[in-house]
């Protein structure tokens, strides 16, 4: 039998299941998320595309008409059939060309404005016969002989094609993106024994390609789909949305249309922190900033039901090198011909508590990081117990960093005796609660306590390297005292006095 997995084409011997299918096609799939299958019993074209996919000899970049009806967008349905071995004639900071090819526009002498990622026709010096296709890479204003109508459509994916292209690269093909209707039935699963039949189309995840005018949204998405999976919190008839980091503030940065399969956070009011996947066409909203496209497995979005996960990837893939050390950073960053500076600790073993630029997508187009080291006895391994803990631990991970990133920071506020007591420096007691849990009977050495809101201290952290029976590790009563984890390095806090700063990074306990 012959079925599709991801849109390559597949066969199977008759009975096998979906477990076989992902495992002979080497799909991408991460335990535990759902697969979607479409069942098709009917086909219908839709009789007009308005997104178009331009192969390219770097790759592959989507656009989207903006008027249907506009002269130069029927132009480009009439001649992106012809557009093959096009060459790219120029390019600059501002825009690049493919062409010359010849139209029948009217060429208009002026000035035009273009927004980062549009598309417009330009005639050379004023000659139809000498036409190009101009995609702006910035925000710009210059003089390309284009008709009145200016710009046609926009770049929906694949931008960062647009930065690799040069002179003698070129326009491959180009081919509409069919847009279906179907007739037929569709199932979301985790179940892998399930038996594929005849004419299955299979989805195991999504990609997304994040958008180059949201850095910060970038990393926002990275941390919330640190583990590769995207949570269905909430199916509506026009998106998906995952829940796990709401009530994070997050920075507006990018007011563009919620069309299919745009990826976008709302950062103000009381869903702040929402992220959404869009499966039908929104409005753009003030509200919601939009951070990325879905390139592939839009169908899966479509399909997945409230409760279930699903596997996604990045283009790109997020850059972080907090924890890592410097040389581990160096050969790491080699390989994207990244060059990156030292601070702080130089030595090849330091460990790398911060990065500038913060952002993946900064680091990619500066094409340099400057990296903060420490010495490795100022990083403190700790095993944080989720199971016990689970609401502080959510406290303490927004206090001290580890929502987003690899390794913490906890200020050493005040050392007495066997105890350590620290203070973060993000207030988080003041929109995080933190109720008695995991209330100890006995503090146990190197067991890292949280002072409740059922004491004046609420928030305060502390540690203590000895056992003691009377008090917890930040000094209040043990039903004022919530045990979060343990720190698995103990002879380190030996190291730090009052004002230090101590880096965390997470370990299982295997580790």
């Amino acid at each position: 039998m012959t079925i599709e997995i991801n849109g390559q084409e597949l066969r199977l011997p008759e009975s096998s299941t979906l477990e076989d299918a992902i495992k002979v096609s080497n799909a991408p799939y991460r335990k535990g998320t759902a697969v979607g299958i479409l069942i098709e019993k009917e086909d219908l074209r839709s009789q007009v595309s308005v997104e178009y996919l331009v192969k390219t000899s770097k790759g592959e970049f989507r656009i989207e008409l903006l008027d249907e009806s506009s002269p130069s967008s029927k132009s480009w349905v009439s001649l992106f059939k012809g557009l093959i071995d096009i060459p790219v004639r120029w390019t600059g900071k501002d825009a690049l060309a493919f062409g010359p090819f010849s139209t029948d526009m009217v060429p208009v002498r002026g000035t035009c404005d273009m927004d980062m990622f549009t598309l417009l026709f330009g005639a050379g010096g004023g000659d139809a016969a000498n036409t190009h296709l101009i995609i702006s890479k910035t925000r710009h204003t210059a003089e390309y002989g284009a008709p009145d109508e200016g710009i046609f459509a926009r770049v929906i994916s694949g931008k960062h094609v647009l930065t690799d292209l040069v002179r003698g690269d070129r326009i491959i093909a180009v081919e509409p993106v069919i847009e279906w209707e179907k007739a037929g039935e569709h199932i979301s699963t985790t179940d892998l024994s399930l038996k594929v039949e005849n004419g299955y189309k299979i989805f195991t995840y999504v990609e997304i390609e994040m958008d180059l005018q949201a850095p910060q949204g970038a990393e926002f998405f990275f941390a919330v789909t640190r583990d590769g999976t995207f949570h269905i919190d909430l199916v509506s008839s026009s998106f998906i949305s995952d829940h796990r980091f709401q009530g994070e503030l997050v920075t507006y940065e990018n007011f563009e249309s919620r069309s299919t399969g745009s990826v976008f956070v709302r950062t103000v009011g009381y869903g702040a922190g929402k992220l959404y996947i869009s499966t039908n066409d929104r409005t753009s909203s003030i509200m919601h900033s939009v951070i990325g496209h879905v390139v592939k497995g839009i169908e899966l979005a479509r399909m997945v039901k409230s409760g279930q996960k699903i596997m996604v990837e990045s283009i790109p893939d997020p850059i972080m090198l907090l924890g890592k050390t410097n040389a581990d950073a160096e050969y790491e960053m080699q390989a994207l011909g990244i060059e990156v500076l030292r601070e702080g600790y130089v030595h090849d073993n330091g460990f790398i508590v911060k990065q500038i630029p913060a952002t993946t997508i900064e680091i990619m187009l500066e094409k340099k990081v400057t990296v903060q080291g420490v010495d490795p006895e100022k990083l403190v391994a700790v095993e944080l117990y989720d199971d016990l803990a689970p609401k502080t631990l959510d406290f303490f991970r927004h206090a001290v960093g580890l929502q987003y990133d690899p390794v913490g920071v906890l200020p050493v506020m005040m050392t007495y005796e066997n105890t350590y007591i620290f203070k973060a420096e993000k207030p988080a007691e003041s929109y995080k609660e933190i109720f008695p849990e995991n209330t100890p009977k006995k503090t146990i050495a190197g067991e890292i306590g949280v002072t409740s809101q059922a004491a004046k201290r609420a928030g305060m952290i502390g540690v203590k390297t000895s056992d003691d029976d009377l008090f917890g590790p930040t000094g209040e009563r043990f039903a004022s005292t919530n045990i979060v984890g343990r720190i698995l390095e103990l002879d380190k806090l030996a190291h730090f006095r009052d004002g230090d700063v101590m880096y965390i990074i997470e370990r299982s306990k295997e580790k």
